[in-house]
């Protein structure tokens, strides 16, 4: 081996802190056994991706670098898009002919060692069902849910303001069906002309979308109890960190809900977590295999707005780290955050392949140690090229890498484990049974149904009574207010009183605009009459000043007082 590679591996991977381990460095053939490829532990809040054609061992590297962070007291949130990432909460096989040949070929120690897992489900079926209610996902990230255009979800965005504004809890996907419905209707034309005159058609494009994904089974997605998120910043009693796994393998049709649901959790960490700047280790890391669902067919503002949790979370303490097939799934503004690269083999079979090959090629910094375009397509399994940020903020030198095997199972926790796992979840009965509270449905039934009442009641009152009939005494103040509350809380009474004054208030609007219209047709007219008299006095000037005009006034004048002509 070089001594001049073997020098350079060495002074650019060694650390005098906490680290988590990759691998050996390798050229050729030749693996370098007494220096480590490592990540220094308060580097892993620099975010990082993790890239490599199917089958080169992306998940496994995934699992390498939770198992570690686990043992070093860092909680882990991971979605395992496949399923297979579930053995990380047992211990390995140490006789595996493969783990033996790997930890001779690097010179590695193998521990086998399981860590503390917690199984999160999208569907309640493999794990603690998890929910987030709709007011908290948000207009942007129920728009892509949705599949709306940006002007629908702008309209979106009025209606999240209007149930804001009103007091109207929207947890569910039924609250938001029923405001849009009443918005459309009749008794909601008024709020939708203080909204901005919003279309009834366009109202009826969400309600369509909302319906659609209700029909698939996706509304078991929102809800209460609300997810927290902090319960992702768990630690055992001896110190070590939970690993989270959010199992998607049974929604694996609807790959833009549980991409955005994950994007929910980034969003709502970042507003719950402190400002906390550099730290030993990192509060939490998150892992997104399968990145490339999360981008798929993104709008603007959601690229936008992945970008500015990427770049603003890591002072928050959280590490996000992204798996994909190529550095290109990933947009540029993203990828510029991600200071560790653990790239795996990729082939180039088609032109777009090989397009894709040399773009990440011109990526990764200068080496004369390699041709990276050749060494990245004669990788092996669980080999990668391998670059990252020391504790000094400044990239590694290169390094083609043989990688550790996880110390935990490297196939899936059995059926019956899993049952186990999920048995003793303290999460699983925290958000287990669902909670049906009082929201935007229950309020917006129960007001319409009051206002059509107190309408009843008016109309019976003002009817004639039929001769001979007995006619019904008016109710008494108390009564009719009772009648008037039908079953409303005084809060919802209240809401009910303002509304129906900012109903006079657009009625009073209407009439000042009336009024007002006929005051500029006034004007107008007064214009136009003013105009023909100035053209008339104009006229008679022209006619007064003219030769022909005096001759016939001087004639008129002589003969209306006798003189000669």
């Amino acid at each position: 081996m070089d001594d001049a590679f073997r020098t350079e591996m060495a002074a650019g991977y060694r650390l005098d802190e906490p680290a988590v381990i990759l691998g050996a460095p390798m050229r050729g053939d030749e693996v370098l056994t007494d220096v480590r490829v490592q990540i220094a532990l308060s580097r892993i809040n620099r975010h990082g991706l993790v890239a490599g054609a199917t089958g080169t061992g992306k998940t496994k590297t995934l699992q390498i670098l939770a198992g570690q962070l686990s043992a070093l007291g860092v909680p882990v949130f991971a979605v395992d898009v496949k399923g297979d990432v579930s053995g990380i909460g047992a211990p390995g096989d140490a006789t595996d002919p493969h783990v033996i040949e790997r930890c001779t070929s690097i010179g590695w120690t193998f521990q086998p060692g399981g860590h503390p897992l917690e199984l999160l489900s999208l569907s309640g079926k493999s794990g603690a069902h998890v929910r987030a209610s709709v007011s908290s996902f948000g207009p942007l990230l129920l728009g892509k849910v949705l599949q709306l255009n940006d002007t629908q979800t702008s309209i979106l965005s009025l209606v999240f303001r209007y149930c804001d504004d009103q007091h109207l809890p929207l947890l569910d996907l039924a609250d938001l069906r029923t405001t849009l419905k009443f918005l459309g209707s009749d008794d909601g034309k008024p709020v939708l002309e203080d909204l901005g005159g919003i279309s009834p058609a366009s109202l009826g494009v969400i309600l369509r979308a909302i319906v659609t994904i209700e029909e698939d089974g996706s509304d078991i997605f929102f809800g209460e109890p609300e997810f927290d998120v902090t319960d992702l910043l768990r630690t055992t009693l001896d110190g070590r960190g939970m690993v989270t796994l959010l199992e998607v393998a049974d929604v694996m049709d609807r790959p833009r809900l549980y991409s955005t649901f994950v994007l929910w959790m980034l969003a709502r960490l970042y507003e719950t977590l402190p400002e906390v700047g550099d730290l030993p280790k990192p509060k939490l890391a998150f892992f997104f295999d399968e990145a490339h669902l999360l981008f798929q067919d993104a709008s603007q503002a959601l690229l936008d707005e992945v970008e500015r949790t990427a770049r603003l979370i890591r002072s928050k303490g959280v590490g996000v780290y992204f798996a994909t097939q190529a550095p290109t799934d990933i947009p540029s503004p993203v990828l510029s955050q991600l200071g560790n690269r653990v790239q795996h083999a990729l082939r180039a079979f088609t032109p777009d392949d090989a397009d894709a090959l040399k773009k990440t090629v011109r990526t990764f910094p200068m080496t004369t140690d390699y041709d990276v375009e050749q060494t990245i397509q004669s990788l092996g399994i669980g080999e990668a090229l391998v670059t990252v940020l020391s504790p000094k903020g400044v990239p590694t030198p290169l390094a083609a890498t043989r990688l550790i095997p996880p110390d935990s199972r490297m196939a899936p926790l059995t059926d019956q484990e899993l049952a186990q796992l999920i048995a003793a979840s303290q999460l699983n009965a925290r958000y287990g049974t669902t909670i049906d509270k009082e929201s935007a449905h229950e309020i917006i039934t129960a007001r319409l149904a009051t206002a059509h009442q107190a309408v009843a009641q008016a109309a019976a009152a003002a009817a004639p009574a039929a001769p001979g009939a007995t006619r019904v005494a008016a109710p008494t103040a108390q009564s009719a207010q009772n009648a008037a509350l039908g079953g409303m809380t005084p809060a919802q009474y209240r809401a009910e009183l303002q509304r129906q004054v900012r109903a006079q208030e657009q009625d009073r609007r209407a009439a000042e605009r009336e009024r007002k219209a006929e005051e500029r047709e006034a004007k107008i007219a007064e214009r136009a009459r003013q105009r023909t008299i100035n053209t008339t006095v104009r006229t008679v000037g022209r006619v007064a000043t003219s030769r022909l005009g005096q001759s016939l006034i001087r004639g008129v004048f002589g003969t209306i007082f006798g003189g000669k002509t």
